[in-house]
């Protein structure tokens, strides 16, 4: 077997387990296999995708980002404390959702490029620090009694069919393809063009692949890494506004280990943890990857320890496939 039927194989695998998780659940499962079941693990996925779509523009430059769960947490109720405390429309508070997590990815970049700390340690103060800001000012309560406007972001859905029954109460002939998805699809295929359509996507891949190079080539080493960190966490401001609005309440515990769904996501479809090599679609499927798994092995009556196990043993995998290729 040559080198490029190697790289294939490693290129295809994230795809190949995938269809293979589906079609095992597919026969033991009868419900997995339905519409409604597809929509509910698109929707259950879109917060590892989001996520992984940041933490993979990070990790081919060589970083890493370990605060988006605290960012994800403290975006969603400073939405939502928009929304009760300061009365803003529901719009304007998520916004200021998105850009409270703009500002977290912009202090995260300040530190590596400027302070030059190592990005786990820069990234895992924000972690903490972002928590403690969420819990501090929610008195680590949920915030709740934000109106149905609010949930419509995470719980409205695009095309639902909804008939009207002979008994009179309305049935869901299909339930629609959720916002959170369809935001998901459209910033996945945006980034996407971004990193392979762009001199930007191009300065990225350059930087984690040598940023020596990179630098003597006249790439603004900084000011691209310093992009990556505010994606990730503009990424993780959007991705706390759409849980916290499934949700219609916020909660400052949210997001806890969720940056390693975002990371195992990424590394499961093929990213490299020391930089240069990476794409969104593989992200995405990896994503899917994580979501099918666990739907299926809720399915099949699986506890939640035994899930975890199982999910560690599959990016301890991928990780080894990973630094193997890198030998070679």
């Amino acid at each position: 077997m040559n080198d490029k039927q190697k790289d294939l194989i490693q290129k295809f695998a994230a795809l190949g387990s995938l269809i293979a998780l589906t079609a095992i659940f597919a026969t033991t499962s009868e419900a997995f296999f339905t519409v409604n079941n597809a929509m509910t693990v698109a929707l259950q996925v879109t917060s590892i995708a989001l996520l992984g779509i940041g933490a993979t523009c990070v990790i081919i430059t060589g970083g890493i980002d370990l605060s988006v769960g605290s960012v994800l947490a403290l975006a969603g109720v400073a939405a939502a404390l928009a929304v009760k405390e300061l009365g803003l429309p529901v719009p304007l508070a998520m916004l200021i959702g998105i850009l409270v997590g703009t500002a977290c990815g912009f202090i995260n970049g300040i530190l590596v490029t400027r302070m030059k700390l190592p990005p786990f340690i820069a990234t895992l103060g924000m972690m903490m620090v972002a928590r403690g800001i969420a819990l501090e000012i929610t008195g680590a309560r949920a915030v709740s009694g934000l109106g149905d406007a609010f949930g419509e972001l995470g719980n409205g859905a695009l095309f639902r069919i909804v008939t009207i029954g002979d008994d009179g109460f309305p049935n869901v002939t299909f339930p629609g393809i959720p916002y959170p998805v369809i935001l998901m699809v459209v910033i996945a295929i945006a980034v996407s063009l971004m990193l392979t359509r762009t001199v930007l996507g191009r300065h990225i891949y350059s930087v984690g692949s040598n940023v020596e190079a990179a630098r003597l080539s006249g790439v603004n080493v900084t000011r691209v890494t310093n992009f990556t960190y505010i994606l990730s966490g503009t990424l993780a401001g959007l991705t706390g506004c759409v849980l916290m609005s499934r949700l219609v309440t916020a909660q400052p515990n949210e997001g806890i280990a969720y940056e390693l769904d975002a990371i195992a996501s990424a590394v499961i479809g093929g990213t490299s943890l020391i930089g240069g090599v990476g794409t969104i679609s593989g992200t995405a499927i990896g994503a899917f990857v994580i979501g099918i798994l666990r739907n299926g092995l809720n399915m099949n009556g699986v506890s939640a320890f035994t899930q975890q196990i199982i999910i560690g043993l599959v990016i301890l995998g991928t990780v080894w496939i990973d630094q193997l290729r890198n030998r070679r």
